[in-house]
Parts: structure tokens; C-alpha cells; sequence
């Protein structure tokens, strides 16, 4: 009796979960609709030219084992861009060692790059960081990250490409 108890609220909250995953944050526009983004491909256009890792994490948002990531410990100075797109994202000056397992960022590069998204999938609430420019999934942001922003923006490996600092370069 209690495992159709527990089955029963299991299946409630999972079902209501997915009900409310693509609902937008009240506080935040949901633009992640197909309009609102600069680059639109379908899927078989994405899959052409993403790693079928890549287009797991940005185009079904999954998310890359912990550690395993190429950019997890990577400290050279340049700019990471979406690896979907190209957008720029973030930079190595806000980038720090969080011990979480993906790359940590305290700020975006440009505030207009990244959206910002209610995420209840997993029966969590998070907040899901997306591109602005195509809508790749990229991670997620928690408030627990270092002064002065208090966020860590945790980013899958796979949703990026770095792009060295020419001026270090010599």
C-alpha cells in the first residue's frame, strides 16, 4: 500500500514538473519561443554541425557528467562563445574554480547574451541559462556564486568554445 502511496505522489509531482517546464519565470520575458531568436535551425540542421554531444546538452538539454568537461579546469585568458552560434557568453576574467564539476562563471560577457529561464524538470527549481541568439541550453545559474554578482553561472563544456585573447598571443 505505501509503495502506491509513494508511487502515486511520485508520478504527481513528476507530472506536474513537466507541466510547468516550459512555463517562463514570472520576473523574466520568456522569449525562448523560435521567433524571438536570432538563428533558427531544425534539428537535423543542428545535427549537421554539432558533436552529438553538443546537441544533446544545447538542443535537448542534457548536461555533461561532472569533471569531464574540456573547459572544467581550462584558466587560459580569451572569451567563451556558444559553440551553437558563436555568441559570446562569458570570459576567463569572471571565471572561477567552484568545485561544482562544470565551468563556473560569476557574470555573462554581454547581459543581452544570455536568457534566463524557470526550470522544474528533475522536480527542481532552477533557473536555466539559454543563448539569446539561438536558444542552446547551456546551463544553469544558482546564487551561490562569489562577490560581487553572488552567482555561479554553471555551464556545460559542451555548449561552449573558447576563443583565446589575441593581445596575450606574441
Amino acid at each position: 500500500m505505501m509503495k502506491r502511496i509513494f508511487l502515486f505522489l511520485f508520478l504527481s509531482a513528476f507530472v506536474f514538473a513537466q507541466s510547468q517546464e516550459n512555463k517562463p519565470m514570472k520576473d523574466k520575458p520568456d522569449s525562448t519561443n523560435k521567433k524571438a531568436h536570432k538563428v533558427f535551425k531544425t534539428d537535423a540542421d543542428w545535427q549537421s554541425c554539432l558533436t552529438p554531444e553538443q546537441f544533446y546538452v544545447t538542443r535537448q538539454k542534457g548536461t555533461e557528467r561532472p569533471f569531464s568537461g574540456k573547459y572544467y579546469d581550462y584558466w587560459e585568458e580569451g572569451a567563451y562563445v556558444c559553440v551553437a552560434c558563436g555568441a559570446e557568453l562569458f570570459t576567463s576574467k569572471t571565471k572561477y574554480h567552484s568545485g561544482s564539476g562544470w565551468p563556473s562563471f560569476w557574470d555573462v560577457a554581454i547581459k543581452e547574451s544570455v536568457e534566463l529561464k524557470k526550470d522544474t524538470s528533475l522536480g527542481l527549481s532552477r533557473t536555466e541559462v539559454l543563448c539569446s541568439k539561438c536558444g542552446a541550453h547551456l546551463g544553469h545559474v544558482f546564487e551561490d556564486g562569489p562577490p560581487p554578482t553572488g552567482l555561479r553561472y554553471c555551464i556545460n563544456s559542451a555548449a561552449l568554445n573558447f576563443v583565446p585573447d589575441k593581445t596575450k598571443a606574441a
